[in-house]
């Protein structure tokens, strides 16, 4: 049944004004009349018609001020206006229009025209109400999306941005190609010094990329947090992206360990673009290339965790960006490619200079952003000249029992597969006086069990890291040794023994296979700039007490902390 409309007639004449009414009341519809075009200003703010019937020429205000001041007053919604005129010449018609018309009605009216034309005008006012409640329904539902994106991506930058980029040796650069960066850049102190850093970039861009960003950096800071190693972190990436993300998606990576203390930089790259590891004092570029797929593309059983190690010394800079550094196109469509950056790298004079000399030559190529950009520098500073936040536990520490012993034995099946300083480490700093040196303790830790590992165990000759050949040749037996390890063990006996009013003493001995060595000879030798006999040093400098024993074979070291206050 078609809707009772309220239908406005604005006719000066009285007897067209009645024939307009009949028409109008036989059709079901309510008829309100005025006799000039002021009346029906007022009637039409007093009563809000859905139609209007207005004649063009009438007394006090003509129909074209009416209709143009009824529009104005009916803002958004539509009130069809019908003109009534005998009104023929074109000019005239074209004046109906402008002031806010939507059809004509010529004299002598025609009841089948004027009723059919009613209708029209109801449908397109009932559909153009449709179409204004269909908009607010998207603006409604646009802004809810809105609020929750803006809620998301808060989160997403607390976690992906919760780390340490704003370090003084960090300086980086992203720009999302959408609200949400499919870009993932993480940086993280590790408890033993120095710093995990992982560029990321998932296939696509927007939020769709960014879902997997929020798994990958619970991985990387909760296992930098407990001490694991660069190769364990890859693979629990690897395998929790494997099995949470679409076919299809995927991260492209480049992970990152930095040791300011052995001044050694380790990388894996799996997919990116090659990254440049800049020398200060040579200014050699050498190319961190890509040598692996992306993360979340192999099955755990056939991804490869093997990176590659460098040596680094003080001022040395590594520079990593995701691809849409170089896919950046200008007015012509050309892309900024490698050869340009490797072209800013060849004029740089200065290498403190080189990351802002990047930005600008991005800036003057005049590039259009086809994707996601990120950018960041790396450099080796000394660790003095850091600012590493105090590590937070969740609980007190006073429930940890104080007086125990324990004794743990690592074989060679377990020593190429498994890393057990986090096991260890979480153990320890159960006791609330060792927390206060988490970080000097993670580092010894990791120094005695580098030794046992790799000359006890393994019979590798550190000497060979008297320069960045050697160190090349060191790393690359190490890889091999390891995978064929058949025999031998790390042994770590722990003690704690409590003092009075929450003092106490923590005893660490380090055994293992090998035939010893002479650690007293070794700590007198003179300080150089060689890449090797830095761990024994760091040893004894971040320890209580350090002992060797005179057949060479293992090593004591203890730990201490005072009563409370």
């Amino acid at each position: 049944m078609p809707q009772r409309l309220s239908i406005l007639i604005a006719e000066d004449n009285a007897a067209d004004r009645m024939l307009l009414s009949t028409i109008v009341n036989r059709q079901g519809h309510r008829a309100l009349t005025a006799s000039n075009g002021l009346e029906a200003v007022a009637l039409f703010l007093q009563e809000q018609p859905q139609l209007v019937l207005m004649d063009a020429l009438m007394p006090v205000m003509d129909g074209f001020e009416a209709a143009r001041r009824i529009k104005q007053l009916a803002g958004e919604e539509l009130v069809p206006i019908i003109f009534l005129t005998s009104l023929t010449e074109g000019e005239a018609l074209v004046r109906c229009l402008e002031a806010g018309g939507d059809d004509f009605l010529a004299k002598p009216y025609n009841r089948v025209i004027l009723e059919a034309k009613i209708k029209a005008m109801d449908r397109l006012r009932r559909l153009q109400a449709t179409v204004l409640h269909q908009r607010d329904l998207i603006a409604k539902h646009n802004e809810h999306l809105l609020t929750e994106q803006r809620v998301a991506k808060a989160v997403f930058d607390k976690v992906a941005h919760s780390g340490c980029l704003s370090s003084p040796n960090i300086r980086y650069l992203q720009s999302p190609y959408a609200l949400f960066n499919g870009d993932l850049l993480l940086a993280a102190f590790k408890p033993s010094g120095g710093m995990h850093v992982l560029l990321g970039d998932f296939t696509g861009h927007g939020l769709p990329a960014a879902i997997g960003a929020m798994p990958l950096a619970e991985v990387f800071y909760s296992m930098t947090a407990k001490g694991y190693a660069m190769r364990d972190i890859l693979r629990e990436a690897n395998t929790k992206l494997k099995r949470i993300l679409p076919v299809g998606v995927f991260c492209c990576a480049t992970l990152l360990n930095l040791s300011f203390q052995r001044r050694v930089l380790e990388v894996w790259n799996g997919g990116l673009p090659d990254g440049y590891l800049h020398r200060g004092e040579q200014g050699d570029v050498v190319p961190l290339v890509s040598r692996h797929l992306p993360l979340g593309v192999l099955e755990p059983a056939a991804f490869d965790d093997k990176y590659e190690v460098y040596p680094l010394v003080t001022g040395d800079r590594v520079f990593l960006w995701s691809d849409g550094v170089l896919e950046t196109c200008n007015i012509v469509g050309e892309r900024f490619g490698d050869d340009r950056l490797r072209a800013v790298f060849a004029d740089n004079q200065e290498p403190a200079r080189l990351f802002d000399e990047i930005q600008q030559a991005l800036v003057d190529f005049r590039g259009e952003a086809q994707d996601d950009v990120s950018m960041i520098e790396l450099s080796l500073v000394e660790e003095s000249a850091l600012k590493r936040p105090t590590q937070t536990f969740t609980d007190n520490g006073l429930l940890a029992p104080l007086d125990w012993s324990a004794s743990f034995e690592f074989r060679a099946q377990t020593l190429k597969r498994f890393n057990p300083l986090p096991y260890l480490m979480q153990l320890l700093l159960d006791i609330q006086g060792l927390r206060g040196q988490a970080g000097a303790l993670y580092t010894v830790f990791a120094e005695l069990y580098s030794n046992a590992l790799e000359h006890g165990v393994m019979g590798l000759d550190s000497s060979l890291k008297r320069d960045a050949q050697g160190f090349a040749r060191y790393y690359q037996e190490r890889s091999t040794r390891l995978a064929n390890l058949e025999r031998g063990y790390i042994r770590f006996h722990l003690e704690l023994l409590p003092g009075e009013a929450g003092a106490g003493r923590l005893i660490i001995r380090v055994e293992d296979s090998g035939p010893g060595f002479d650690a007293r000879t070794a700590l007198a030798q003179p300080t150089d700039e060689r890449l090797c006999g830095r761990g024994l040093r760091l040893i004894s400098q971040l320890s209580a007490r350090c002992d060797w024993p005179d057949d060479g074979k293992g090593v004591r070291v203890e730990f201490v902390w005072p009563a409370h206050e």
